[in-house]
């Protein structure tokens, strides 16, 4: 069955109101009048049961503003509305699997009916009897792939698309029949979990504060932006920035790579050079700051992870950037340059350098160093030389400049297990101190240990939030069994994961556990800055959810859950998994597979639920069949239905999904590629194959990469693991079963990793935040109930943080009281203005209260 819905293009750029109502659950109305109330007011029930069935809700102040609106305007307004919505859900597009009526008419016997599809493609010939049924007249050539299909074998009304090689056909092709009719869905089905209340916006100047204050949020981040972020940062920008009038500009932008695509983006109206230069220089306060906005205006990655040949450069700007590096200390100016040597000189061409010497010499100097100019008896070498001996510690009494350089400072001395000679330059980087805090330790051993907590103690106030959780969680997962392997997310353009023994002896517990008080009393100093809260109320089940990292590399997604993150899956319900792409020129033909993977609980493969294998247990995993193309504009989805308690029964302890490109074209090059997850009430064959209001999660497949690790489903625990990582995969004709060696070392190692506490969870943060800010904290429980903690009079912070879930409780208070909240859903009445996080916003409306996400709760935490 073919769902339909409102569309507009899902590869584009969101347009402000499509950002505004994905990150605040605000709609903006234009203007109306006072006496189209009754006209419209069957128009708005219309809207909002299409709005259910998407799992929306409409606030009451929002029902009425659409009340009054003309009917004309309402239906642009809904129209629109919907369109937004199905776009970020993925109801914009068609959603026929190969099978029509799956998974009722999936076939038992995936080898039969490859059987029989190898004996037709064999033997079948043109006005012949099938070599299957021997029925005369049944044989016909289907459109394009001139596959000869009897019709009396292959049911038209039933396959979308060539029985035989899986290929999409024309959709007048003879062979395709109407589609039985599905048995309707039940009315009463459940609402999903992320189900939000939508609230009322404003008007166009409401419209653009919200606009300005989702920017401001953008850029107060230190931490590299999410793909969705970044998207939303270049609409944001346009709705409300301003090239003309910087005072919406702050003077520090912590990020480096938001820094970049700001300051790329005030560069692009070359006609207002003379207000965005002074900014942009303003703003650079390193060399690879330079090197990230040449990047970005190049069209490349700000992170620098891939190498961008660089556009021209204007010479107004030429100047403009070589005054700000000629501004630096030249010494590590010439550090930076020398930790991407090949890019820099790339630079020194784009820049002139040696052309600007007189006027620029400190930079001249950094980039002789970087080139190893020859220096002579010319008027270049006079101006080198003599910048170089007004630096300290330059050497240009050779034939070239020599800059000592840090990293091999630090890198000499830690070869030489020289703690004392390394701590002395990581002293004048804390953050590198706190990053390679595990390397000391275990260095400077048990009895050697108070020199590096020491310098723990001085470089904690100055580093990055992200910088001391990622150092926390990492320690004191050192002084555990070890895990069955070490884990790394090397920085690059997809996430991938790499596994290796874990050859490091253990961390003194002592040594340990005072860098993590450490961490930890900084991270409630910050956090006793924010502003206080009376009472303050947070989920315990927030525990399953992972503080964020890497976010470089998150997919685009419906619900904004960090990688690691693990949910509960709702009690008697179904899993439905979902996969759509659309070929593009550049593509040709693809053919993407949804798959699962099934192992036991020592993570033995059990068995697979994918194209080779259709059926798995019967009905515990049903596949909806394998489509071998996706030509536009309808593309090609596939679906998995997961029976859980079956799947129990038979030995299945986890699920692992996974869409793999069978003919290796890497997921960015297509037009649209998107998978997902729909937690359903009814039996398979109810229903829409592709129900929207049953959605909770949907993500975008737009990596380089050529396989997608997205979940894995813990069978008896009833939990959902979200890992958003890349396979590594190498040639073509890729398969679950041909990785599934691979495919269970990546999910039982990532699933330790993340289970084991080297990764901080939100709700650890959240306590963090509660204990410094609030006298009162209220932690609710998964049934309902919650537990009180009150701060005594003398009670200190860190020791109300370590009280706060122990089973003695305080006097009960009201949750609806809380002006500070950190929820799984946001369920809870509270007052306006209280700050509020919760992964599920629900009914909590941005425009009443100070709605956070989970990367504002670590960016809050920035040293001030």
């Amino acid at each position: 069955m073919t769902t339909t819905a409102t569309t507009i293009p899902s590869s584009g750029q969101r347009n402000l109101d499509a950002v505004l109502l994905l990150r605040r659950g605000s709609v903006y109305l234009p203007a109306s009048g006072p006496s189209a109330a009754s006209e419209s007011l069957a128009g708005v029930t219309l809207l909002e049961s299409d709005l259910i069935d998407r799992g929306f809700l409409v606030s009451a102040r929002l029902r009425e503003a659409l009340a009054f609106l003309a009917p004309e305007v309402l239906s642009a307004t809904g129209t629109a509305l919907l369109a937004h919505l199905d776009t970020q859900i993925g109801a914009d597009r068609d959603h026929t699997p190969l099978f029509r009526r799956f998974p009722q008419s999936v076939p038992g016997d995936t080898l039969a009916f490859w059987t029989d599809r190898v004996l037709t493609l064999l033997l079948q010939a043109p006005e012949q009897p099938c070599v299957l049924c021997g029925t005369l007249g049944s044989v016909h050539p289907v459109a394009p792939c001139a596959h000869l299909v009897c019709s009396a074998c292959f049911d038209g009304a039933d396959f979308a698309a060539c029985p035989i090689c899986h290929r999409r056909i024309d959709p007048a092709d003879p062979f395709l029949r109407p589609a039985k009719a599905r048995p309707a869905a039940s009315a009463r089905r459940g609402l999903p979990t992320r189900l939000r209340v939508l609230s009322l916006g404003g008007g166009p100047t409401v419209r653009h504060a919200h606009a300005v204050h989702e920017l401001n949020t953008l850029l107060a981040r230190s931490g590299a932006l999410s793909p969705q972020d970044t998207d939303d940062l270049g609409a944001l920008l346009d709705g409300g920035g301003d090239r003309a009038n910087l005072g919406w500009l702050p003077e520090n932008i912590p990020g480096r790579e938001t820094k970049a695509r700001v300051l790329s983006w005030l560069l692009e109206d070359r006609s207002l050079f003379n207000v965005s230069l002074p900014a942009v220089t303003a703003h650079l306060t390193t060399a690879t700051d330079v090197l990230r906005l040449l990047s970005v205006r190049s069209g490349g990655d700000p992170g620098l992870t891939d190498a961008t040949r660089l556009t021209a450069v204007p010479r107004p700007l030429r100047r403009a950037l070589l005054q700000a590096l000629d501004g630096m200390t030249p010494q590590m100016v010439a550090e930076d340059l020398n930790r991407r040597p090949g890019r820099w000189k790339a630079v020194a061409e784009r820049l002139h350098v040696y052309e600007y010497a007189d006027r620029y010499p400190n930079a001249s100097l950094a980039f002789a160093a970087l080139r190893s100019t020859p220096l002579g008896n010319d008027a270049l070498s006079a101006v080198l030389r003599d910048t170089a001996q007004a630096a300290n510690g330059i050497d240009a009494d050779g034939d070239t400049i020599r800059v000592p350089l840090w990293a091999t400072e630090v890198e000499t001395a830690l070869a030489a297990a020289d703690v004392p000679g390394a701590l002395t330059p990581l002293s004048r980087r804390p953050g590198e101190l706190v990053r390679r805090l595990d390397h000391l330790l275990r260095l400077a051993g048990p009895d050697g240990s108070e020199p590096v907590l020491a310098a723990l103690r001085a470089a904690a106030p100055r580093v990055a939030p992200a910088v001391l959780l990622s150092a926390l969680g990492a320690v004191r997962s050192r002084t555990q069994p070890p895990l069955p392997g070490r884990v790394f997310f090397p920085k690059g353009a997809t996430a991938r994961a790499y596994i290796t023994q874990d050859e490091r002896v253990p961390l003194d517990p002592g040594a340990a556990e005072t860098a993590v008080r450490i961490l930890t009393d900084e991270i409630l100093r910050r956090a006793a800055t924010l502003p206080a809260a009376d009472v303050a109320v947070l989920d315990a089940e927030l525990g399953g959810v992972i503080a964020p990292f890497a976010e470089r590399t998150a997919s685009r997604a419906l619900v904004t859950l960090p990688r690691g993150s693990e949910l509960p899956v709702p009690d008697g319900r179904a899993l439905r998994l979902f996969l759509h792409w659309m070929e593009s020129a550049e593509s040709g033909r693809t053919d993407l597979d949804l798959s699962v993977a099934l192992f036991n609980e020592r993570w033995e493969h059990v068995g697979t639920c994918a194209y080779t294998n259709v059926r798995f247990g019967g009905d515990a995993a049903v596949h909806s069949g394998d489509l071998t193309s996706a030509p536009p504009p309808h593309g090609s989805s596939e679906f998995v239905d997961l029976d859980l308690d079956k799947l129990a029964s038979l030995g299945v302890r986890y699920a692992v999904s996974v869409v793999y490109s069978y003919n290796n074209v890497p997921f960015v090059t297509l037009d649209d590629a998107f998978a997902g997850l729909m937690v359903r009430d009814e039996p398979g064959s109810t229903g829409a194959v592709f129900d929207a209001r049953q959605v909770e999660q949907r993500y975008d497949l737009t990596s380089a990469s050529r396989a997608s690790v997205s979940l894995v489903v813990d069978v008896a625990g009833r939990t959902m693991r979200w890992l958003d990582v890349a396979q590594g995969v190498t040639g073509t004709h890729h398969a679950v079963h041909r990785h599934a060696d691979g495919l269970a070392v990546l999910a039982e190692y990532l699933t330790a990793l993340f289970a084991s506490g080297a990764r901080v969870s939100l709700g650890e943060l959240a306590l963090w935040h509660a204990a410094a800010r609030a006298r009162t904290v209220v932690v609710r429980h998964h049934d309902g109930s919650t537990s009180t903690y009150r701060r005594q009079a003398e009670e200190g912070v860190p020791a109300f943080a370590e009280r706060i879930g122990a089973p003695s409780t305080d006097d009960p208070a009201d949750v609806r009281d809380a002006t500070l909240a950190h929820l799984l859903r946001g369920d809870i009445a509270l007052p306006d203005g209280a700050e509020a996080y919760a992964l599920h916003p629900a009914e909590l409306d941005a425009a009443a209260l100070r709605m956070r996400s989970a990367s504002d709760l670590v960016a809050s935490l920035t040293a001030r």
